[in-house]
């Protein structure tokens, strides 16, 4: 046992605190170990699958408790000895895959507790039901702890991931992103992005690199807490240290009581268990004797109080000559069958009860309903008059010109920010007065253009989430929409409204 460890049963999540620091100790070594054989193999399935670096990403993720087989055994080494150089630990690792690999990369794969459960199957070597006995006794009190570990680590993958990759994009250089036009980017062919794929994809394995031996450490952990409070290892460690300490002592306090001790008497003394002595001659009790009258006395109270009850009792109910007043009377001169009768009637209350509050709740929400829900567009119906003003410009017919394409196309060239808030009031404008939505002076955007799509109209729905982009994109990123957007949204705008298109 390596010196500076203090072996103690602890809680699960200082265990997990104890697996940090073991793996803060042998750092370098877990590391570079977890370096040298997964990037190899993240290298070769990006090459394998240059053209498809979701599938190569995904592979390298299933090889995962093939890694941490190696780290596990580091620090078992070094737990008890000395640990061991980067060559041997190499070396080591292809005799670490052989027990049950398969199992650990197919139906264990999505075990929530891999990490608590690999020891027993790596260092106690055992499987089948021996294991699963095994683990039924280990998971006591620890399953809930060695899954939120996992659970978290995941959970810290994805942030490290994102993380590192918004890193990156706040270290390219402005004069580089600032002419990006995000809505160009993923309209482009995907084999111009792959490098940028397979370079997020190393991000991963670079963050395995550090998370993975953490990771094994903290299942280690928990696997060495459990088994010090079942097999008390605190108190064998410090019985060996005394042993040890003791030892020498012990040798010269034995020589010390054999010289002072006298000299042993000849005579023979009878045996104990000689059939002359008095104290044996008398028994009659034989074994089968012995038995029935243990059995006989554990029948009895105070270790047997047997009770038979056939009628319905709520809670702790006193005996009969406890009970007092009308009501307990009355509920011993209760029938049975009265009784199920009663429990039946509460149910069908309780039903009744949820059934309406359910309703109740429908009633309160129906608006709701009518909105999101309600295929019908004739039922979208606008309670009052249309508002005048939405995000604060005017959508009144008396505001809008009578040809809206090409007042919008006059003032693109001069006033584009004008133009295309022309086209997105004029939008608005239908919407309320020939489609009737009920749209509110606290909508959003996005909730006008969940309104339009229940309406069931693709064309009027693609049209109106191109303006609404556009319209975005000018009004809070100020960014002027690409040329070809202006011909796109004028001509779109005529086949909805100019020509009789709408249904």
């Amino acid at each position: 046992m390596h010196p500076d460890i203090v072996i103690d049963p602890r809680t699960p999540w200082e265990a997990m605190d104890l697996g940090v620091l073991m793996a803060q100790r042998h750092r370098r070594l877990l590391m570079v170990s977890w370096a040298a054989i997964s990037l190899p193999v993240f290298i070769l399935l990006s090459l394998l699958f240059r053209d498809s670096p979701s599938i190569a990403l995904l592979l390298f993720w299933w090889l995962k408790p093939a890694f941490e087989r190696l780290s596990l055994d580091i620090l078992s080494q070094a737990l008890f000895a000395e640990p061991p150089s980067l060559g041997q630990a190499l070396r080591r690792w292809p005799s670490t895959l052989k027990p049950q690999l398969l199992a650990s990369l197919t139906w264990r794969r999505f075990s929530l507790s891999r990490s608590f459960s690999l020891p027993v199957t790596q260092l106690e070597k055992l499987s089948g039901q021996a294991r699963l006995r095994r683990l039924a006794i280990l998971r006591k009190r620890n399953l809930g702890a060695a899954r939120w570990l996992t659970t978290l680590g995941a959970n810290l993958e994805a942030v490290f991931w994102l993380g590192s990759m918004a890193l990156l994009y706040l270290l390219l250089p402005q004069q580089f992103v600032a002419d990006w036009n995000w809505q160009q980017l993923l309209e482009m062919a995907e084999s111009n992005w792959l490098w940028l794929e397979h370079l997020t994809n190393l991000f991963y394995a670079l963050i395995l690199v550090f998370w993975g031996p953490i990771y094994v450490a903290c299942g280690f952990s928990l696997y060495l807490n459990r088994r010090t409070t079942l097999e008390a290892w605190d108190i064998e460690l410090v019985l060996r240290s005394l042993r040890q300490r003791l030892s020498a002592l012990a040798v010269v306090l034995v020589c010390v009581f054999l010289s002072l001790s006298p000299a042993p008497e000849t005579r023979a003394a009878p045996a104990i268990d000689s059939p002359q002595m008095p104290h044996l001659q008398q028994q009659a009790l034989d074994s089968q004797t012995a038995h029935q009258a243990i059995n006989a006395i554990l029948d009895k109270p105070p270790f047997r109080n047997s009770e038979t009850v056939t009628r319905w009792r709520l809670g702790h109910e006193p005996s009969p000559g406890e009970r007092s007043g009308a009501l307990g009377t009355w509920f011993d001169s209760l029938d049975g069958h009265i009784v199920v009768l009663i429990a039946r009637t509460l149910e069908v209350l309780l039903w009744v009860t949820l059934i309406g509050l359910l309703a109740l709740l429908a009633w309160h929400y129906r608006r709701w309903f009518e909105t999101f829900v309600s295929r019908r567009s004739e039922s979208r119906t606008i309670v009052g008059p249309a508002p005048e003003q939405l995000f604060g410009l005017p959508v009144s017919v008396q505001s809008l010109p009578d040809d809206i394409a090409g007042s919008a196309e006059r003032l693109w060239q001069d006033h584009p920010r004008e133009a295309l808030g022309l086209l997105y009031r004029a939008l608005l404008s239908r919407l309320l007065n020939d489609y009737r939505l009920p749209i509110r002076q606290a909508d959003t955007e996005n909730q006008v253009l969940a309104q339009v799509v229940g309406l069931g109209q693709p064309a009027l729905s693609d049209f109106s989430a191109r303006l609404t982009h556009h319209w975005q994109t000018l009004a809070y990123g100020h960014r002027l929409p690409p040329a070809q957007a202006q011909q796109d949204l004028c001509n779109g705008w005529r086949q909805l409204f100019d020509k009789g298109a709408r249904q």
